[in-house]
């Protein structure tokens, strides 16, 4: 028999380890990251760095908490990409109440190991849109084209054009759609979701509230906040790249992820307002470097903010052809400074930067429009700098010079002696020592054709008194 000194030891250490193998389950809280807003660049770094974090903690879920009118495609594939890969469970969460998850939040909610939805939330609307580019029109049926070369009426294509308008319409935009619903078809069938409403939300833009949602098996679940939503997927099986595990989450804590600076930063500069600003700030800064070498801080602020620019514009829905335009219209601006054409070069530079402006971002891509009230600020205040302020200056340019030795040039005095050669003349109040290749008498008037030290050198003109005005003839 075991003595009770033994026993007594033994079970504290058991229940010491217990205690401390269950502290260590509760180390590894839930991560939770938000989406609020359009999905670009920056919170696309964001999802994926939460993500990639979250596994190398060895986290027990990621909750993704969704409100989004849409976004970028190539933002929305990189989160889903991080999704399929993770090893720990993703649960997208459209939350809270009144939240959406249209367009590209739909993809990313059936990416997801579970979806759930907040009461009073919608979803859907994920049809994709051309952005960027040259404006484009409407492909013939049976053109000629890298997709149907010899021009014959192509094949039905049966469930792969189905929506497609009749008489061709766009073919670039079928081509968009058909990829989309294959993609979020795909994305479907992997979930166990129901493929069919979410090939009609690409096809027919079509949405469901949270209710339609759970009845039509889009998502799995309703919960008010996320410690419901943790409460009701607790002991439910998930399957991800590690493999079937039971979810263990009620009660456990969540923390919250937030971006860091350079997610911030992507952000920030990715704002098609800030872009925007960026551009112009780089085309003043290097256009007054060129029109004042040597000035070297415009140009240094104008190449850092035109990089900067130019990296945003390469990640956003920029229309090729807006961006000609106010280009064009700077040009226009500029050139009404130097060329007087009666406002005209002005008016148009105005309604070029306007109308390009208004181009430059497709707006029809959620949240990446840029304001109107902005471009119609920077406009007026764009024509107000070139047409006046440059053309002030250019204008100043030309007056002739009323300081310095160049002063003296074009003056007239008198001379103050009779001399052949060399002589004394009074000029601007002031007696000089003077050359002349004729000879003078004092009192006879005379201009100033050139200064050499403290010497002027002039010529005789046709006055009695002279004076200090520019000598007119008659």
């Amino acid at each position: 028999m075991i003595p009770r000194t033994v026993i007594r030891p033994v079970i504290g250490l058991v229940l010491l380890l217990a205690g401390m193998g269950a502290q260590a389950a509760q180390a590894n809280p839930v991560v939770q990251l938000d989406i609020n807003g359009p999905i670009g660049p920056g919170v696309a770094g964001y999802v994926v760095h939460g993500i990639a974090q979250a596994n190398e903690t060895a986290s027990p879920l990621i909750v993704l908490r969704m409100d989004t009118p849409g976004g970028l495609d190539p933002s929305m594939r990189d989160i889903i990409r991080a999704i399929l890969a993770s090893k720990v469970p993703v649960a997208a969460f459209v939350a809270p109440s009144g939240a959406r998850a249209a367009s590209a939040g739909t993809y990313i909610l059936y990416a997801s190991h579970i979806a759930a939805m907040a009461p009073a939330t919608n979803l859907g609307a994920a049809t994709p849109v051309q952005i960027g580019g040259l404006p484009g029109s409407p492909a013939k049926p049976n053109a000629p084209g890298p997709a149907n070369p010899t021009g014959k009426q192509p094949p039905d294509m049966g469930q792969a054009s189905k929506g497609a308008p009749a008489g061709g319409g766009d073919a670039m935009h079928h081509k968009m759609v058909n990829d989309a619903s294959a993609y979020i078809r795909s994305l479907a069938e992997l979930r166990g979701r129901n493929a069919e409403w979410a090939e009609k939300a690409v096809r027919e833009a079509d949405s469901l509230s949270a209710s339609q949602a759970l009845k039509l098996n889009v998502i799995d679940l309703i919960a008010a906040d996320t410690n419901e939503l943790l409460q009701r997927i607790d002991g439910r099986e998930v399957s991800t790249t590690a493999g079937t595990f039971t979810l263990h989450v009620a009660g456990t804590s969540v923390n919250t992820l937030q971006p860091d600076w350079r997610d911030e930063l992507l952000a920030i500069i990715t704002d098609p307002n800030v872009a925007y600003i960026l551009m112009l700030l780089g085309i003043y800064g290097l256009f007054f470097e060129l029109a004042n070498p040597g000035f070297v801080l415009p140009g240094v602020i104008g190449g850092i903010c035109l990089l900067l620019a130019l990296f945003a514009f390469q990640a956003l829905p920029v229309n090729i052809a807006g961006l000609a335009l106010m280009l064009l219209g700077i040009a226009f601006m500029i050139g009404e400074a130097f060329v007087p054409s009666f406002g005209a070069l002005g008016l148009g530079g105005i309604l070029a930067f306007v109308f390009g402006s208004l181009m430059l971002m497709d707006s029809s891509v959620p949240g990446f429009g840029i304001s109107l009230p902005l471009i119609l600020g920077v406009a007026a205040s764009s024509a107000a700098f070139f047409i006046f302020i440059v053309g002030m200056a250019l204008k100043a340019r030309h007056r002739p010079v009323v300081s310095g030795s160049e002063e003296m040039i074009g003056l007239t005095g008198t001379a103050s002696e009779d001399f052949e050669d060399s002589g004394n003349v009074l000029v601007h109040g002031e007696a000089w020592h003077a050359t002349s290749n004729t000879p003078l008498k004092k009192g006879q008037g005379v201009r100033v054709l050139a200064l050499d030290g403290l010497t002027l050198s002039v010529e005789k003109i046709e006055t009695e008194t002279g004076g200090n005005t520019p000598w007119k003839s008659s």
